[in-house]
C-alpha cells in the first residue's frame, strides 16, 4: 500500500489517494498502520475519495480503527495533498465528511501548499446532538464529576462530539492518561467525546491540551481547537479570534456569531511518501494491536 505521512501542528495521519483504487478493510488498516512500534505511527488514516458532493471526499479513521465525522487538522493537510499532487488546480476546494462539505481556502507559496484556511461551518450546542446526557438544552459551564474531581465543562459538537474544561492549574501539569479516559468514556456522553482541557491566557490566547476519542493525547486537535475558542466565547472568557496554543503548534480560530460560524486557519505539512506491506493475517495483527496498545 502506497501512502504519504502528513501532519497538522503535529497531529499526524496516514494518507492514502484512494480516488482510483480502493483499500480492504480499513478499520484494520489504521489500527496497524497507527501503531508507532509495529506500524508506521499516526494518529490515524485518512483516506482520500472522489465525490458526487463535492470536489472531494475525507473518509477518517482513528487509531483504533473507529471512524471519525471530522478532523480540521487533517482535513487542511487533505487540501494540501490534492493541490500539491495535482489532483486539482482550485485554491478553493470542497470537501465531504461525515460532519458535511467543507471549504478549504488553500494558501500557496512557490507552487505548494502552506497554510489552510477552512469554514468549519457552526458549532452544535443542543446537548442531544453533541450528544451527551443532560437534562437541560445546552451543558455550558456546568459541573461534571470525573474521577471524584468536580470540572466546569461545555459541550459542543463540531461535528464530533467535544467536552471543553477551563482549568486554573496549569494543563501542562495535568496526568491526562488518567482523566483522558475517564472524561471520554464518561457515560454521560454516548459516543464518547474529545476533551479539551484549557487555560485561558488573555482573551486572545488560550493553551490547550486534548485527548481524542479513539487515539488517546494528540499534539493538536483542529475541531477542539474550534470548540475551546467557541466555549470561550460562550463563557465569556475570550474575544471572538484567539490563537489555541498546542503541544504541537498554533491554530487561528475565529467564531463569527452573526453568521454562526468558525473558521480554522492553520499549517498542514508533508513528510513523507511510503509504500508498506500490509500482513496477511491484517485482521488477528489488529486485533493483538489493540490489546498490546491498551496495556
Amino acid at each position: 500500500m502506497k501512502f504519504t505521512k502528513m501532519h497538522g501542528c503535529g497531529n499526524d495521519y496516514v494518507y492514502v489517494d484512494c480516488t482510483e483504487s480502493d483499500i480492504d478493510n480499513p478499520e484494520k488498516v489504521a489500527v496497524f498502520v497507527s501503531d508507532r512500534h509495529f506500524g508506521i505511527g499516526s494518529d490515524g488514516l485518512i483516506l482520500i475519495k472522489k465525490s458526487l458532493k463535492a470536489d472531494f471526499e475525507m473518509v477518517m479513521y482513528n487509531a483504533d480503527g473507529s471512524r471519525g465525522e471530522m478532523c480540521g487538522n487533517g482535513i487542511r493537510c487533505v487540501g494540501k495533498y490534492v493541490y500539491d499532487r495535482r489532483l486539482t488546480n482550485k485554491t478553493e476546494v470542497t470537501v465531504e465528511t461525515l460532519a458535511g462539505t467543507k471549504t478549504l481556502k488553500l494558501n500557496v507559496e512557490d507552487g505548494v501548499v502552506r497554510t489552510v484556511r477552512v469554514n468549519m461551518g457552526y458549532p452544535e450546542l443542543a446537548a442531544a446532538k453533541v450528544p451527551v446526557t443532560f437534562p437541560e438544552k445546552e451543558m455550558i459551564d456546568k459541573p461534571l464529576e470525573v474521577h471524584g474531581d468536580i470540572y466546569r465543562v461545555t459541550c459542543v459538537s463540531m461535528g464530533n462530539p467535544h467536552c471543553v474544561t477551563f482549568l486554573e492549574k496549569n494543563v501542562n501539569e495535568l496526568d491526562l492518561t488518567k482523566v483522558g479516559p475517564a472524561f471520554e468514556k464518561h457515560p454521560i456522553f454516548p459516543k464518547r467525546t474529545n476533551t479539551e482541557f484549557c487555560n485561558v491566557l488573555d482573551r486572545q490566547h488560550i493553551r490547550m491540551r486534548v485527548w481524542e476519542r479513539g487515539s488517546g493525547e494528540t499534539l493538536a486537535c483542529g475541531t477542539g481547537a474550534c470548540a475551546a475558542a467557541v466555549a470561550g466565547v460562550l463563557n465569556g472568557l475570550t474575544d471572538n479570534t484567539v490563537d489555541l496554543e498546542l503541544k504541537g503548534g498554533h491554530l487561528a480560530i475565529s467564531y463569527d456569531r452573526d453568521e454562526n460560524q468558525v473558521f480554522m486557519t492553520g499549517p498542514a505539512t508533508f513528510v513523507y511518501d511510503g509504500e508498506i506491506r500490509l500482513p496477511s493475517d491484517l485482521e488477528e495483527v489488529a486485533e493483538d494491536l489493540k490489546i498490546y496498545t491498551r496495556r
